[in-house]
């Protein structure tokens, strides 16, 4: 990875250090002990010592318009719709497809603006402005006033291309957008870094536990390519370098937890892509000890039923593997809403069950619970399936 070099910019004002003191009567003759300039332990990170700054701004920080609420924990879900790659700069015309179906909640799976800190300044200033693009498209405010809606992030409404958990604003980005999408104060995620989250719903039997991963904020760097371009090996390649980390320790051991709850069908949300394996682009292949990691944890762990939901490819695709848990793992990537950048994507497909599809899309994920079956669907524009798969729920477990 291009190593990026911020040089911060703090707004209108400036963050900087000073000392003060009383000025010195000409005939004292005592000396006088300069003060103390360091009152408590450094800042070990850049978001520690951002802090006190972003605790002074006064930037309204936009939000989304109130939505349904979730779902109780006892209802039945049958139906969730998602998306990914969505920007504010353009209509969105596929929210209003979605918004006028009977789905139970919609998850939003990264890249839901595009507010890249391309002037490195501190105060996020772009990502402010598309965040508040977003909460005036009409398209946006009839989905979000239509269904109830979940959501994590990528890189881009992160806000850097490819970026980890290098990003130095990452703090502040973290508080933009869990008031965008109107976090309470007693959110757990209000208490922790990094914007992981979980909810379960349903009764025994029919329990849909919703896992939303943070792929960015305690990322390590990935590895480059010694070949820019080449198929397979675009930008990154895989590297066992024991060192690098895709959800950082606490993460992990929280994910851990929630697959020690009980539930029926499980769904892991993952903003980048985790089963493909024919592209060089940003993936958990490029960190094969970690993915092996999330695999050794789901068979230790005994849940069943994981079904892995994941966008960032401006493209869209089912996928399956049959060598690494007890029961096949399914994954349904949905990108683009807005942000398709060709017709066609012809990609090696290792793992990939048909061709990928392009152009603007959507996934929906049906859940017949009487007949004992799972439908991974891709959408297009006017709401067809494209891309589709029937799977029993009893083979991957999940009855």
């Amino acid at each position: 990875m291009t190593q990026i070099g911020f040089k911060f910019t703090l707004g209108a004002g400036l963050l900087a250090l000073s000392a003060c003191s009383e000025p010195v009567p000409a005939d004292a003759t005592e000396p006088v002990a300069a003060p103390s300039l360091v009152s408590q332990e450094a800042p070990r990170t850049p978001v520690e010592a951002l802090a006190p700054y972003y605790a002074q701004l006064e930037h309204p920080h936009p939000t989304a318009p109130e939505g349904p609420a979730l779902p109780g924990s006892d209802a039945v879900l049958t139906s969730i719709a998602f998306g990914s790659c969505n920007t504010a700069q353009r209509e969105i015309p596929i929210l209003t497809t979605i918004a006028d179906e009977p789905h139970d909640l919609f998850m939003y799976v990264g890249d839901n603006v595009y507010g890249d800190a391309r002037s490195y300044n501190a105060d996020l200033p772009e990502l402010r402005e598309n965040y508040a693009a977003l909460a005036a498209r009409p398209e946006f405010r009839l989905l979000r006033s239509a269904l109830p809606m979940l959501a994590t992030w990528d890189d881009h409404d992160y806000g850097m291309n490819d970026m980890g958990r290098d990003f130095p604003f990452k703090g502040y980005a973290e508080a933009l957008f869990l008031d965008f999408w109107r976090a309470p104060e007693e959110d757990p995620r209000r208490q922790r870094e990094g914007i992981y989250d979980a909810q379960v719903f349903g009764p025994e039997g029919q329990r849909v536990q919703i896992i939303l991963l943070d792929t960015r904020y305690f990322r390590s760097d990935l590895t480059p390519t010694d070949e820019r371009g080449a198929v397979g090996r675009e930008r990154y390649i895989p590297s066992t370098n024991p060192d690098q980390d895709m959800l950082g320790a606490a993460q992990w051991a929280w994910l851990a937890d929630q697959l020690a709850e009980p539930a029926d069908l499980r769904l892991i949300v993952s903003s980048i892509q985790v089963l493909a394996d024919g592209h060089g682009w940003e993936a958990w292949r490029t960190m094969p000890l970690e993915r092996d990691r999330l695999f050794r944890l789901i068979n230790e762990s005994g849940a069943e039923g994981v079904v892995f939901v994941s966008g960032d490819r401006h493209s869209a695709g089912l996928y399956r593997r049959d060598n690494v848990t007890s029961y096949p793992l399914y994954e349904i990537t949905s990108s683009a809403l807005n942000m398709s950048y060709t017709d066609e994507n012809n990609e090696p497909g290792p793992n990939r069950l048909g061709s990928m599809y392009a152009p603007e899309n959507y996934g929906v994920i049906g859940i017949d619970w009487e007949q004992g079956r799972l439908s991974l669907q891709i959408r297009d524009m006017d709401g067809e399936a494209v891309r589709q798969e029937s799977i029993a729920l009893s083979a991957i477990g999940a009855r």
